[in-house]
């Protein structure tokens, strides 16, 4: 656990004593304006000694929901805890979420370049801030993603099989499933693991849309791990999942053979069979008609929500292996 003296935690510049709420300044650059812009973040500290928690999201500055739950654990006092500190940063790319877009302004993708750089490029200097400022005094985070590009995630956590520290977490947790994923080079996940802080991935939903499904899911979850921790308010219910968290050890994509007009016909997070009918590829002049069917049995965790698809898109993310 981080060990923190009486005298306060020091983030950015600012110390925090035990019982202190104080939001401190993540900068790194104005606008082009010259305006400045300021990036949250949340510090509440209780007087009684425990681990240090970090909730972020909003890496990428198209995906809402991870920043709505974050909002929540924020405006419901959840953030508030019985022991230890929790840390909120909604909005770590707040240049991408004022754009509408994924990427920086430079074009770059934050979760591709870290550990960043103090000289570097834009999204670079802020990987840089986040990983020397404030993940040194943290114990665990869970990070917030949704689906991009019109793909619907089922509410899920995403960690490599290796880091078995977080098997307990997750199952704390309670989303309907954990996928073990390997860990993307320059990630933010990836490189918190050299680190050993452990992290939690989150994903659920998709960009540009808020669903409340996947919300509470982040949220209820959230819950669950901090009363894991012994760091949430006895004020606070923390109900259990409603179905036992699917493990999948191997996924594979079901892609698109042909071109044209599509709409899946199967409930996300739905466990099928082989050769079931999961959606179907149509034209627009009424002479084709392709259904798209399971190439195995398995959990759909993932669905391409877009009308349109071209050969070779993504449209069913299925499990092909379960941890046995």
């Amino acid at each position: 656990m981080t060990q923190v003296n009486d005298n306060g935690l020091n983030i950015l510049g600012e110390s925090i004593k035990p019982g202190e709420s104080k939001e401190v300044n993540f900068d790194v650059a104005n606008l082009h304006t010259s305006s400045p812009v300021n990036i949250p973040v949340i510090i509440e500290r209780s007087k009684k000694p425990g681990p240090t928690v970090l909730f972020t999201a909003g890496i990428h500055g198209d995906e809402v929901n991870g920043v709505e739950i974050v909002r929540q654990l924020i405006a419901k006092g959840i953030n508030k805890p019985r022991c230890g500190t929790i840390i909120c940063m909604p909005v770590i790319n707040i240049f991408g979420f004022i754009n509408l877009k994924r990427e920086f302004p430079d074009g770059r993708d934050l979760n591709r370049v870290f550990p960043g750089s103090p000289t570097g490029s834009l999204a670079g200097r802020v990987a840089y801030k986040l990983i020397n400022d404030i993940i040194p005094h943290v114990d665990y985070i869970i990070d917030f993603h949704t689906g991009g590009a019109g793909r619907f995630n089922a509410p899920q956590l995403r960690f490599s099989k290796e880091n078995t520290k977080l098997n307990d977490i997750a199952k704390a947790f309670g989303a309907p499933f954990v996928l073990y994923s390997k860990k993307m080079s320059k990630s933010f996940r990836s490189t918190c693991f050299k680190l050993g802080k452990p992290l939690l991935l989150f994903e659920g939903g998709k960009s540009f849309h808020i669903d409340n499904i996947v919300t509470n899911s982040g949220v209820n979850g959230s819950k669950r791990v901090l009363k894991h921790l012994g760091m949430l308010k006895t004020s606070f219910k923390s109900t259990r999942p409603k179905k036992e968290c699917v493990f999948i050890n191997e996924s594979k994509w079901i892609r698109a053979k042909y071109s044209g007009m599509f709409k899946a016909s199967i409930a996300i997070g739905s466990k099928v069979r082989k050769n079931d009918i999961l959606g179907n590829i149509t034209d627009p002049y009424g002479k084709f008609n392709y259904f798209v069917k399971a190439s195995n049995a398995g959990y759909i965790i993932n669905v391409n929500e877009s009308p349109i698809v071209y050969q070779g898109d993504a449209l069913f993310h299925i499990s092909t292996k379960l941890k046995s």
